[in-house]
């Protein structure tokens, strides 16, 4: 199938055509006719598999250029990272449309974006805090939005917004066209997901699963020793682009520091970085003159660079859902990426949920020097796997604790 078969405007079809997509991804070729038809959707798939172009192109398709200044979609996203991402998505698309489009969230000056809400805009994409400041200054309309959205409707719960996102529904039409996407959709926000939307299209796409061109290992190591084997792994491996997920900001902030002491072109995005050292760290590691960036999965979200090649869980993740799209950062486009694992002996449980979901094992290399592990064996089709079959040793002159 390709683009054309869509039907959009010439406008788009010729954006289309500038970005270089020809062929819709499994979730837009999926999703998209279903939303020109004006219907509401559930959408299901992990990062990297198009998500944005899938409800972008439709909500631009419906859109039309008016003279008056109220805002016709509203795009609610997580992070300021990702209010960018798909801010710059439609500024791409939309780019013979005429409409126009802004990005609220908090960190930057309110004033600056009210001096662009009273110029005009179709689309507004934010985070709900920051929108909701406006909506409390009567500096932003909703009652024209005719599409509402919910990007990363997971980390939406995570962050705890979902009080705010209730206030924000009650100042938007009750007819219009919804639609919800997310990488994962813990049971917590189901209900939440029904309040939202009405007789809604669901299309899953590999959202539990990993692709197939992602190539996956985990390091059995002590915790204390995590540092000294990602170091190693950095100076003996050949990684262009790496990214290193932890569980805290206080980690990511900490590891990066070592690192960056040890030579290796290192940034970090965490929660605790003001906006400008958010868009420094991001630019940089884009550009290329950080190579490395630590970052909790929060911080993340919103994440949008080309050619990872190695994802790195420094802090073995909570659930399955987190390990996928942690994961699928490396491994786009039919490219080929690397997911390395540290796990301790505490994450047997979620290091065997990983594998069920997989349908296989996850190939161990060992290092050699450190204290081993129990070995993790699991099960998978009925058959105990044997988690030493795969391994490759390296030996960094570490002793064993």
């Amino acid at each position: 199938m390709k683009f054309t078969e869509f039907g959009f405007k010439s406008a788009l079809v010729a954006a289309i055509k500038t970005c270089g997509y020809s062929t819709p991804t499994d979730i837009q070729q999926q999703a998209i006719p279903h939303l020109v038809q004006g219907r509401d959707l559930l959408g299901l798939a992990q990062t990297g598999t198009g998500k944005t172009a899938a409800f972008v192109l439709p909500t631009l398709q419906r859109l039309t250029k008016k003279t008056g200044k109220k805002v016709q979609a509203l795009i609610l996203t997580p992070t300021r990272e990702l209010s960018e991402q798909v801010h710059e998505n439609i500024q791409l698309l939309g780019r013979g449309t005429g409409l126009q489009s802004c990005t609220l969230y908090g960190g930057v000056s309110k004033v600056t974006q009210v001096r662009k809400l009273k110029q005009g805009v179709d689309i507004v994409v934010a985070c709900p805090g920051r929108l909701l400041d406006h909506l409390d200054s009567k500096t932003l309309d909703l009652s024209s939005v005719e599409v509402l959205i919910l990007d990363e409707a997971d980390q939406m719960c995570d962050k705890g917004f979902l009080p705010d996102i209730r206030r924000i529904l009650k100042k938007v039409p009750h007819q219009r066209q919804s639609m919800v996407f997310s990488a994962t959709m813990p049971k917590e926000i189901r209900c939440f997901v029904e309040e939202i939307l009405t007789d809604p299209v669901t299309i899953r796409v590999n959202h539990e699963k990993p692709t197939a061109t992602i190539k996956h290992a985990l390091y059995q190591i002590p915790q204390g020793q995590k540092t000294t084997l990602l170091k190693h792994i950095l100076q003996h491996q050949e990684m262009t682009t790496t990214l290193v997920f932890t569980r805290t900001k206080y980690k990511a902030k900490n590891l990066a520091q070592q690192l960056q002491k040890c030579g290796f072109k290192t940034t970090s995005l965490q929660g605790n970085l003001s906006q400008n050292q958010r868009k420094k760290a991001m630019a940089g590691f884009k550009a290329g003159t950080f190579n490395i960036l630590v970052a909790t999965d929060i911080a993340a979200r919103g994440i949008d660079v080309s050619g990872i090649s190695h994802v790195i869980n420094y802090d073995m993740p909570d659930t399955v859902e987190t390990y996928t799209h942690r994961v699928g950062r490396t491994g786009r486009a039919e490219q080929t990426g690397d997911a390395y694992t540290f796990a301790t002996s505490e994450d047997l449980k979620m290091v065997r949920s990983v594998e069920r979901s997989l349908g296989k094992s996850i190939p161990r290399k060992q290092v050699s020097g450190l204290t081993s592990l129990a070995k993790i064996s699991t099960k998978t089709n009925g058959k105990k796997s044997n988690p030493s079959s795969s391994r490759t040793s390296f030996d960094f002159g570490i002793s064993a604790r």
